[in-house]
């Protein structure tokens, strides 16, 4: 997985926690819905989720935390 589909994953997360919250104001909880969400859907889109082989996950996990990190992020502006 590349680093734009990193972004594009953080960002659908983000957008996902507003959904969830019902708001797209700036709070602690949105904050962390769209953290949760943006690994998520990193880890789902690179098969982290599903995948029971060691090596394949070690190399997923990272861009689920880029993910949800950038989901983070990006929900702390309104």
């Amino acid at each position: 997985m590349t680093i734009v589909q990193a972004v594009t994953a953080g960002l659908a997360g983000e957008k996902l926690s507003r959904t969830i919250t019902g708001t797209s104001k700036v709070s602690a909880g949105r904050s962390a819905v769209a953290t949760g969400a943006g690994a998520l859907l990193g880890g789902v889109a690179t098969g982290a989720i599903t995948v029971v082989a060691p090596a394949a996950a070690a190399a997923a996990v990272p861009v689920a935390v880029v993910s949800g990190v950038i989901a983070g992020i990006r929900s702390l502006w309104d």
